[in-house]
């Protein structure tokens, strides 16, 4: 009897602002790989795209609307946290993991917990006495020392965001995913990979600065390093993009600033800094690029936020959820702001900046209500981060058209944008 034909082996590479935007599309080709355009998210940003490919689904069912998610019942927002549990829904590879199938995830977000075979993500210690102590987590225990011995060092995370952020990170992911496809003890059948470096420079200076350009070069590079690592082991490769990184040509916007000036975000002051006091806001803005996130608890002040927003210069438009089918889930605001084109959303309520909460300052990523471009720059004095916000030159996640490539020339997706990759891969597996 003959033995089944085995399932091929995947590699998919999700690489940030990886948009359309950027390719000269008489000829769009990057490394070995030719591009074709994709359908933007709603919203294009980093957690909503990654949940919508795991899922195959759009943020309305998978519930990740943000990089961060506000807490009503905390009456906090949360960024960057890493429990899976955050993406609602079953996964495109459930299927293919019960008949024996296995899935690894490296440097994607929300992967703690996953219910995968492999897992590798940053998650440093962060000390009482101030610092932190750089780590990875990983599944097996012992994957992140494994891939340290034998790359020699670990990985940086001040090359992963902040003002040193750069290509480095996405060289040691590279190294990194290059090193697991070697080892055929623990090596998955579909490998999911992240390459952070393109967005740093596309959020610096824009998407067409000679810099951002260069990033772009490096992406190719790293591409046909991982092309090469994957198709010597048998993987076909699916790249793809999340978002379009968009010019900025306008000052940022600062919704927060609007609804403290009307009295409906409460605050506290200590030693002089003014902290948001959320238990007593009426309204309050969770800003994530170019959306904003606006949770009003009392209907009755629903009608005055949305006017003051609506006033605000450089908003777009001003909607309720269910005005937007593919968005509406609980755990969007009561209302939700999008910026005009080339404008985007700055989380600070203060204009002295004798006020500035201390994380201000500094990178903060959980701490900060909101997301926080300026984190980019270093500020004026050493080690301290920017405040000024017309540092940033590129903005994201109203939409714009990303981009895919795939080295089966057979892989044909039936439906737009990354749900439909995500789906097109389902049959696959």
């Amino acid at each position: 009897m003959s033995q089944p034909t085995p399932s091929p082996k995947w590699l998919i590479i999700q690489c940030a602002a990886l948009g359309w935007n950027l390719f000269d599309t008489e000829h769009p080709q990057l490394g070995s790989f030719d591009f074709k355009p994709l359908d933007p998210l709603t919203p294009g940003l980093t957690c909503p795209a990654q949940a919508s490919f795991r899922t195959g689904k759009p943020a309305a069912e998978h519930g990740m609307i943000a990089n961060g998610l506000y807490h009503r019942s905390l009456r906090r927002p949360l960024f960057w946290e890493q429990a899976s549990a955050q993406v609602e829904g079953p996964r495109i590879w459930d299927d293919f993991r019960k008949q024996g199938g296995t899935v690894g995830m490296m440097f994607w977000q929300q992967s703690l917990g996953e219910d995968v075979d492999l897992v590798l993500s940053p998650r440093p210690i962060h000390k009482h006495s101030g610092g932190m102590i750089q780590h990875c987590a990983s599944k097996p225990e012992n994957l992140y020392q494994r891939i340290c011995d034998k790359m020699g060092k670990g990985f940086n995370l001040m090359h992963y965001w902040g003002p040193l952020a750069s290509h480095k990170s996405s060289e040691w992911i590279v190294k990194a995913t290059q090193a697991v496809l070697e080892m055929e003890d623990i090596c998955p059948d579909v490998l999911l990979t992240y390459l952070p470096h393109l967005d740093y420079d596309t959020q610096r200076f824009g998407p067409h600065h000679p810099k951002a350009k260069a990033a772009f070069a490096k992406t190719g590079d790293y591409l046909q390093a991982l092309k090469q690592s994957a198709e010597a082991k048998g993987y076909k490769v699916l790249v793809w993009g999340d978002y379009a990184m968009h010019q900025v040509n306008g000052p940022a916007i600062f919704p927060n600033r609007c609804l403290r000036e009307a009295g409906l975000l409460g605050m506290q002051q200590v030693k002089g800094m003014a902290y948001p006091d959320l238990f007593s806001a009426k309204a309050f803005a969770m800003v994530d690029h170019e959306i904003a996130h606006v949770y009003v608890p009392h209907a009755d002040d629903l009608e005055t936020t949305k006017a003051l927003l609506e006033g605000l210069e450089g908003v777009e438009q001003v909607f309720r959820p269910s005005e937007v089918p593919e968005l509406h889930h609980p755990n969007l605001g009561e209302l939700v702001a999008v910026a005009q084109p080339g404008r985007w959303f700055a989380y600070p309520w203060w204009t002295n900046t004798k006020e500035a909460p201390d994380f201000a300052t500094h990178v903060d990523i959980h701490n900060k209500p909101g997301f926080d471009a300026c984190e980019l720059f270093f500020g004026r004095l050493p080690w301290q981060v920017s405040q000024d916000t017309s540092k940033v030159g590129g903005c994201h996640g109203a939409g714009g058209p990303t981009a895919w490539a795939c080295s089966d020339p057979h892989f044909t997706p039936q439906e737009s944008g990354i749900t439909g990759l995500a789906n097109a891969l389902k049959q696959k597996l």
